[in-house]
């Protein structure tokens, strides 16, 4: 095992003067901007009268003691992302970008050739059947080679490559990624906030001139693209991993690195790691990459099936983090009540939904209109309930539910209709440039891989902790923060 980060420590300076903060799309404000809804998880925060006065255009500049409490409180909270163009520009010689690679000459090639002038660049061999050729390609860009002679992995060859980094901060990036111009600038600029560890960009997929049906899903459904939206990174929030195809970080809290005894998801674990220290992890989808996507049937399944064997040693090591679905009581007793598929299923339901409501409702007294506010958050619940359990019976638990489908016909019912609608909304949200009988099919044998991994994993390591769902309770200071 590696060295765990370094904490922050109890004396770590907060955001400096002019840092900035916006609050992002999914908060609401109400209340004349006295009360905001949003965050991860959903909360309701009450503003003090002066904090309101902080507030402009949604937005809170760093200026003095209370405007610092109100911006640490919206990042923390997940209400606000860092306004990134307004932060001061780091330069790129306080960075060394550490590439690992095996083989792959020209990937290489057109990674190293992507960069912007100005950065170090390592490059670790790890262990090619034709070093030559990528140390002809190191040579031809004027980088540092540092070649072994035996195949440690991605992790091991990032983490000889770390030991050699003498500036502040370095950024891994896998050798198939080509970097867009101004993002390792942009991901930079977040380290102005002292308590951020880590910062990814978006990965997108790169252009292919003869793309197939696989490389148009991936386009508009990879597993690496998180999305458009800014986030704090952290477990069991809306956003709980960013990929090791590209992680920029603070040297002085990364110890000695990724865990190199894992084979999958050491990614994962060092964003887990980095958190539970004390930092602070950042995804910057203004900074964007392009990777490229497994185009061929056999690559890209085997692909999915490795990201689900990671999920068993995480669970080791992050037991309580570890989890298909994060539910609370409420939601598990209405996805077992439409599971059922009884006449009582419906009614019942609506009558724990409409409790769930009433008891939100006693707690916002504070809320304009809080039958609203309530009625707002458990419809947006009820939905995150439900894609969650169409989740846990088409990917995470989809052998369990191959079996029941053999004998039962609710079972069967409920697979069709999970997987109709899961289609359909995705197919809605992402409009990928493929019809949608053939997204279809891609999104099941996407769903099929992964829970295979992860099945294999568990069965592996003869532990089921990957695939139990955790049901928590909401604690009553998210319904009701004051700042």
């Amino acid at each position: 095992m590696t060295e765990k980060p370094t904490g922050r420590g109890p004396d770590a300076p907060g955001l400096p003067a002019g840092f900035a903060v916006r609050l992002n799309r999914h908060t609401r404000v109400l209340g004349g901007g006295g009360v905001l809804v949003g965050g991860s998880p959903t909360r309701v925060a009450r503003l003090k009268p002066a904090a309101v006065g902080l507030l402009h255009a949604g937005t809170v500049t760093v200026r003095d003691g209370a405007s610092r409490a109100l911006a640490e409180h919206l990042l923390s909270t997940g209400l606000a992302d860092p306004v990134a163009s307004s932060l001061p520009p780091v330069p790129l010689t306080a960075a060394t970008v550490v590439i690992p690679v095996r083989d792959r000459p020209q990937q290489l090639d057109r990674l190293l050739a992507s960069l912007p002038a100005g950065l170090g660049v390592v490059v670790v061999d790890d262990a090619s059947q034709d070093p030559a050729a990528v140390a002809a390609v190191v040579s031809a860009h004027g980088a540092r080679l540092v070649p072994l002679t035996r195949n440690l992995g991605a992790a091991g060859a990032r983490n000889v490559g770390l030991a050699t980094v003498t500036t502040p901060f370095v950024a891994f990036i896998d050798s198939d990624v080509v970097v867009e111009p101004g993002s390792i600038e942009t991901l930079l600029r977040h380290f102005a906030d002292p308590a951020v560890g880590m910062v990814a960009p978006r990965i997108l997929g790169l252009e292919s001139p003869d793309p197939n049906w696989i490389t148009r899903y991936e386009n508009a459904r990879s597993s690496l693209d998180l999305g458009r939206d800014a986030a704090a990174v952290r477990p069991r929030s809306r956003l709980t991993w960013v990929s090791s195809t590209c992680q920029v970080c603070r040297v002085a809290v990364m110890g000695t690195g990724y865990d190199d005894t894992l084979d999958a998801a050491e990614d994962v674990d060092m964003v887990w790691r980095l958190v539970a220290a004390g930092h602070r992890v950042r995804f910057e989808p203004a900074s964007t990459m392009r990777h490229e996507h497994r185009s061929t049937l056999r690559t890209w399944l085997g692909r999915k099936f490795f990201y689900g064997t990671g999920a068993q040693p995480l669970a080791e090591r992050h037991p309580r983090e570890v989890a298909p679905v994060v539910l609370p009581p409420w939601a598990v007793g209405v996805l077992i009540a439409l599971v059922a598929q009884r006449r009582w299923s419906i009614p019942v339901a609506g009558a724990i939904s409409a409790v769930v409501m009433g008891r939100i409702a006693r707690r916002l007294g504070h809320v304009p209109r809080p039958a609203a506010v309530a009625a707002q958050l458990t419809r947006d619940g009820l939905l995150a309930a439900i894609a969650q359990g169409f989740t846990l019976l088409l990917r995470h638990w989809w052998p369990l539910t191959a079996i029941a489908a053999l004998f039962s016909r609710r079972a069967r019912r409920a697979v069709l209709v999970a997987a109709v609608a899961d289609t359909v909304w995705e197919y809605a949200r992402v409009r990928p440039q493929l019809d949608p009988v053939r997204f279809a099919v891609a999104r099941r044998l996407d769903d099929v891989a992964y829970g295979a991994g992860v099945w294999w994993g568990a069965l592996r390591g003869r532990s089921w902790l990957a695939l139990l769902p955790a049901v928590v309770r909401t604690s009553k200071p998210a319904a009701g923060d004051r700042a």
